[in-house]
């Protein structure tokens, strides 16, 4: 990891090494934060935050849904990102706003304990790297499933959910891949371990939908955008285990991820090659707009400029 100079924590900005929580602090033990992935591109009239309303808003939502009120405003944690942007003087960066309940009583009951907020900044490429972007990656179905409705929140981006997470990924490198596809527990394909999942198939792209454990990504949406610009039919239905095996293309989407195609899955190579030239039109819009050579027509981009400057939108 490159570190930057400074992590906002709680309202002020302090050194990287000085951004410290204590070992009883409630989240440690129990899991209870929330935190969102976002990314700042560098583009021609500098820093711009990708999706930066739709991941703040999405930050409230989940620490809603696990009863964990946050004591500053939508508006007030936008800015507090830009702030820590610009004091770490980033072209481009990864983002990990991560609200959490911090140090007071040890106990599963969370309510003694104080919410606090982090916003680190730090620059990253992507994911699975640049070659990954070209040529694909190696994927295979995990033995893990995705979690049951009414046991973990999973429209939540909750610490505690990545767990699974965690045990999907080590499995999928173990069995020398870069990525594990997951399946709910009716077994139909859900989701990856931090990335949604698209299978084209006839001209149709497909995709799990919002309510199948989830997580409805930001990414997700842009993608799902893109297709009505590109004039390609999206449905959100459950799909089959067996047809990521005969889909013509899958690509993964994300924060971290961008959209990044699938070569094959469980040693079955997918379609052609990868990325497709479906794919490959997705890329070519998604990077277009983020980089400035294209224009941004959905409103994705928020100007770090700007909005340090009391502007933006």
């Amino acid at each position: 990891m490159q570190e930057s100079q400074y992590i906002w924590m709680s309202g002020e900005l302090v050194p990287w090494h000085e951004a410290k929580i204590h070992v009883l602090s409630h989240v440690a033990h129990y899991g209870s934060g929330v935190f969102e992935g976002i990314r700042a591109y560098e583009t021609p009239t500098g820093p711009a935050v990708l999706g930066l309303q739709a991941h703040v808003r999405r930050l409230f939502q989940s620490a809603h849904i696990v009863e964990m009120p946050l004591r500053w405003s939508e508006e007030e944690v936008a800015q507090a990102i830009v702030e820590t942007i610009s004091a770490n003087e980033l072209c481009a960066c990864y983002i990990r706003p991560l609200a959490f309940r911090g140090y007071a009583e040890l106990g599963v009951l969370p309510t003694t304990c104080p919410v606090e907020l982090a916003i680190a900044t730090m620059p990253w490429s992507t994911l699975h790297g640049e070659e990954a972007l070209e040529q694909g990656i190696d994927t295979c179905v995990s033995s893990w499933r995705r979690m049951a409705p009414d046991t973990h929140p999973a429209m939540a981006k909750t610490s505690g959910n990545y767990v699974n997470s965690q045990m999907v990924l080590l499995e999928a490198r173990r069995n020398g891949c870069a990525e594990g596809i997951v399946l709910d527990v009716a077994g139909y394909v859900c989701e990856c371990s931090g990335e949604n999942i698209f299978l084209l198939q006839d001209g149709v792209l497909y995709t799990p939908p919002v309510g199948d454990s989830i997580l409805p990504g930001i990414t997700r949406g842009y993608a799902i955008q893109l297709a009505a610009d590109l004039g390609v039919q999206v449905r959100e239905e459950r799909i089959a285990r067996e047809a990521l095996y005969i889909a013509d293309e899958i690509f993964l989407t994300g924060t971290a991820a961008e959209i990044t195609p699938v070569r094959s899955v469980d040693g079955r190579a997918v379609g052609a090659s990868a990325p497709g030239p479906v794919t490959r039109r997705f890329q070519e819009e998604f990077f277009g707009i983020l980089q400035g050579r294209l224009p941004d027509r959905h409103g994705w981009l928020t100007p770090v400029h700007a909005l340090a400057q009391g502007g933006g939108r």
